[in-house]
């Protein structure tokens, strides 16, 4: 398996997110802590894949922050959501859709010029990246043109991605790529919230990309250790053409169904460890927080 190529280097970008509002993840308590602790800001949407198109898509970002000691060793919380009453929600995360600033709030779906986007903390962060959860692994395999932002913390992060890989991965890939699959083939209780496409297309082509799209990072994940952003050629020439539903149904079936035999294969016959890197893991995060908190403690 190859490690991450050593030498990330931090990034000054901007760290500043859109003010809060009323949803249990947003509040203005959660977006001070958010920006105050975080070391790593990146796209992770369709832009960071190579598959969007102009004028229709969304920009999606994650990050990750280290928080205050009371909400790590105590029983701090933050309210819940703007007007939220009371400290009652522990802080895992601070979540924001431009969207939402639009007539319809929370309901509103996301589209072009939206920004959405999520700051886990890092214990969150990792606990689902060892799990091998397909979203939050991205992070660590963004291109730096399509960072944000990164601290030196970030950067270390970066350079040890390779202590994340396992063969759980394939587990949770699968279950991403057989939800999508279901919402094509229109399987019994599977849905999807784009209409518009099925109409014009017969089938969610977006989800349809996304199918596939995952079992093509899965598979080089279990193959090689890492993840290629944007999604090499010819993948990525493919990818957009099934999005823009010049492919057939039946053709995407059969793609996503070889994509899906290749990582149930890899999952017991992966070169990648079958277990993640925990130990390094449980250092980073102890050593990270508690240098954090010196620094805290130095500005008093």
């Amino acid at each position: 398996m190859n490690a991450s190529p050593p030498g990330a280097r931090p990034v000054a970008g901007p760290t500043e997110l859109p003010p809060g509002y009323r949803h249990p993840h947003a509040s203005e308590e959660a977006r001070v802590i958010a920006e105050a602790g975080m070391i790593l800001r990146v796209q992770v949407g369709s832009g960071v894949h190579g598959t969007a198109v102009i004028g229709q898509d969304d920009r999606d970002e994650m990050g990750l922050c280290l928080e205050p000691p009371q909400f790590v060793t105590g029983l701090a919380r933050v309210r819940n959501g703007i007007g939220g009453q009371g400290l009652s929600v522990r802080f895992e995360q601070y979540e924001r859709h431009t969207a939402w600033d639009r007539p319809g709030g929370v309901a509103n779906r996301s589209g072009a010029g939206d920004l959405d986007v999520i700051i886990y903390s890092a214990r969150k962060w990792a606990r689902l990246a060892l799990a091998g959860n397909p979203t939050v692994l991205l992070v660590l395999f963004v291109p730096d043109d399509e960072v944000v932002f990164r601290s030196q913390v970030g950067a270390e992060l970066t350079d040890n991605a390779h202590r994340f890989v396992s063969r759980l991965a394939a587990t949770r890939f699968l279950g991403y790529l057989r939800g999508q699959k279901e919402a094509i083939t229109g399987a019994a209780g599977a849905h999807t919230n784009r209409p518009e496409l099925v109409a014009v297309h017969g089938f969610d082509t977006k989800y349809a990309m996304h199918a596939l799209r995952l079992g093509l990072q899965g598979v080089e994940l279990l193959t090689t250790g890492r993840i290629t952003l944007p999604v090499p050629e010819p993948h990525r020439a493919y990818l957009r053409a099934i999005r823009q539903g010049q492919i057939p149904l039946s053709e995407v079936i059969e793609a996503v169904t070889t994509a899906e035999a290749d990582l149930a294969r890899l999952r017991d016959a992966s070169g990648v460890p079958a277990e993640p890197d925990r130990r390094w893991v449980d250092d980073w995060l102890h050593r990270s927080h508690l240098d954090y908190w010196s620094a805290l403690g130095a500005g008093m």
